[in-house]
Order: C-alpha cells, then sequence, then structure tokens
C-alpha cells in the first residue's frame, strides 16, 4: 500500500504519550514511550494506521485511565473493569465486565482484533455485539468467527483450533467471504458467509451486547484491541506482538 505522509503521523507518538501521561497524572519511562513511538510509526509505515479507526492500547500506561486513552476513536465506556497490569493488560470480568467502543463495522469493510495475554477460561465473547449478523469472536471448545455473516451465525474456523496467547483478528473485504488470524493460522472462510448489512449496535470487548444473555463477558486478559476498516492483519500483529515484547522488557 503507497502512504502518502502527512505532518499529522509525525506528531500522533506524542500527541498520544502526552494523552497517557496526562491520564495517569505523571510521566512514562522512556522505555515505555519508545515502544508506543515504535508502534505508531510502523503502523502508519506499513499502511495499516489509518484503517484503524477505534483502539487502545491497554498496557504500558501506568494507570487504568491511562491505559483507557484511545489509540484512536473515542475513549471506551468501562463497565466493571478494575484488574489492570502495566505489561499484561486489562483483565475481564466474567460476570458483568466489558468496553462499549462506539464502532459500528462496514458491511464489507471492516477488521477486528485482540491480543491475548491470557486465554479465557469462563465466558465466550472477546469482541461482539449481538447474537446474529454482528461483528466478533465466540472462542470456547472450537473457535467461531462472525463478520457481517448472512447466516447471522458464528462459522467454526476449524474444528479442534484453540486460542492462544497471541493475536486474534478477522477482517472483511469482499462480500463473499473474510479472513481470519489466529497465532499464526491464516485462513478464509468458505461459501456460504456472504455479508449482509451489519447491526447498528456498537462493538464491545470482553463480552457482547449485555441484552443477549448478558453478553458472555469473559475473564480473557487483553492488553490490545482494535477496530476499524480492512487491513493486513499479519502487519498488524508483528506490530503490536513486538510492542507486547518491548513493554515487556521496559517494565520491571
Amino acid at each position: 500500500m503507497t502512504m502518502v505522509w502527512s505532518p499529522d503521523y509525525e506528531d500522533a507518538p506524542a500527541t498520544y504519550i502526552a494523552a497517557v501521561e496526562a491520564a495517569d497524572g505523571q510521566g512514562l519511562e522512556e522505555e515505555v514511550k519508545a515502544a508506543y513511538t515504535e508502534f505508531i510509526l510502523g503502523c502508519i509505515s506499513d499502511g495499516i494506521w489509518d484503517a484503524i479507526k477505534a483502539s487502545c492500547i491497554l498496557a504500558g500506561a501506568r494507570t487504568l485511565a491511562g491505559a483507557l486513552v484511545p489509540l484512536k476513536g473515542v475513549a471506551p465506556t468501562n463497565f466493571n473493569l478494575s484488574g489492570y497490569d502495566r505489561k499484561l493488560g486489562l483483565a475481564g470480568n466474567p460476570v458483568n465486565g466489558r468496553l462499549l467502543t462506539s464502532y459500528t463495522p462496514l458491511q464489507n469493510n471492516n477488521h477486528g482484533a485482540v491480543w491475548l495475554s491470557s486465554q479465557p477460561s469462563v465466558g465466550y465473547i472477546l469482541l461482539g455485539n449481538k447474537d446474529g449478523a454482528g461483528f466478533g469472536f465466540y472462542p470456547n471448545t472450537n473457535v467461531y468467527v462472525l463478520a457481517n455473516n448472512t447466516a447471522g451465525a458464528f462459522q467454526v474456523v476449524s474444528a479442534g483450533i484453540q486460542l492462544t496467547v497471541g493475536f486474534v483478528g478477522i477482517e472483511r473485504s469482499s462480500s463473499a467471504s473474510y479472513t481470519y488470524r489466529i497465532g499464526s493460522l491464516n485462513g478464509t472462510t468458505g461459501s456460504g458467509n456472504n455479508s449482509t448489512t451489519p447491526l447498528t449496535t456498537p462493538v464491545s470487548v470482553f463480552a457482547g451486547d449485555p441484552a443477549f444473555r448478558n453478553g458472555y463477558p469473559t475473564d480473557a486478559r487483553i492488553p490490545f484491541y482494535s477496530l476499524g476498516e480492512s487491513l493486513d492483519l499479519a502487519l498488524l500483529d508483528t506490530r503490536i506482538s513486538a510492542f507486547i515484547t518491548a513493554i515487556g522488557a521496559a517494565i520491571p
């Protein structure tokens, strides 16, 4: 992808870091600021930055308030989540926890991704709005995914595939199918996955819409999520995985 460089891109890391430090009420370590900068400039260089529309880096900041400063888009609304760790991210609350974003996906131009620092042992949905023709993941014995499917049902990625620590993402750039990335596994959904008009319910992180069986909230720990338009999942994976490694080394 060809990028047209903008002066705003150069200011993006400093603007974000300043907002995190203001929310934290104190400065960040130089190594942490360097990790943020490398991630943001790397996403810009890769051509995936503009496709990210709603995202939080839920790691690195000194406080939960700092972690909830949006990398892109509007800050999510926090419902009952408090277990924050600077290196491992924010822990889900399997009773009634979620982050409510303001983002609703486009029909044939969308992505959703999280980075897991621990696998869910309770609950199901990592990203979602409502059961049906919505958007999200449904991890259980098998990994199920959903991205505005006509059938309005989660699709099994492949029997026996389990979530692992690391990157999980889905991306749709056509009406006929969509792609997924789970760890280093890449795939494309087959027939029967044509798109339909997406729901207008905003996507939540750590749960789906609470109107449907409480949203199946999960106890997974998540240090990053991203929602937006279609992008290269492997490139996003590489950038956020490097960031997580850098944060692990920077924070005692």
